[in-house]
């Protein structure tokens, strides 16, 4: 029986979720499996990975073959790097010792390039945040720049209606009283 360690899709239409899984590899994507390694979400940014290394490792050295995808997330992981040296520390090329302290290293600069990324991302998002809100409060003082010269067009012209509806008053007294005077 040829068994293959890979993904099985979940989630809804448009946002995937997968099940890393152990199964035989004539069975179906979502069918039967074997053992369940864990789960996979690339929604987020980093894609999280939950994946029990013990038993990935397992099934390595067992034989089990890894699709193209489950691979890069196994040396995502570490557990490719894991097996390797486990398989020097078998043929005599390295001590535990040494092995450990490799995969300590490793592990230790994977962390902090992962936690790198992950304060980078939150900064441009901070950055991109107060980007668009300078943008929006450039956008509602312009609006509010032509709100008020519209209110002031709208006085002057209400304030010369009534300068001129005060002037043809004005008028109309000095016509009436040069004709009053003449009778």
């Amino acid at each position: 029986m040829a068994v293959k360690i890979r993904l099985a899709r979940h989630g809804k239409k448009g946002y995937p979720f997968y099940h890393i899984i152990v199964a035989n590899s004539r069975s179906p994507r979502d069918g039967r499996f074997i053992e369940k390694l864990g789960t996979y979400n690339p929604n987020t940014n980093p894609a999280t990975i939950e994946l029990k290394s013990d038993r990935a490792l397992y099934w390595l050295g067992v034989g089990a073959l890894p699709t193209d995808t489950c691979r890069l997330i196994l040396s995502y992981k570490g557990i490719l790097l894991k097996k390797h040296l486990l398989e020097g520390i078998k043929k005599g090329a390295l001590t535990q010792e040494t092995a450990d302290a490799k995969f300590d290293a490793w592990f230790a600069e994977k962390e902090t390039k992962v936690q790198a990324k992950k304060i980078g991302l939150e900064q441009n998002a901070r950055k991109e945040q107060t980007a668009r809100i300078e943008s929006e409060s450039k956008v509602r003082e312009a609006k509010e720049a032509e709100i008020a010269k519209k209110r002031l067009a709208e006085l002057a012209a209400q304030a010369e209606s009534e300068s001129e509806s005060s002037e043809p008053e004005t008028e109309a007294e000095d016509v009436e009283s040069p004709e009053s005077a003449e009778s």
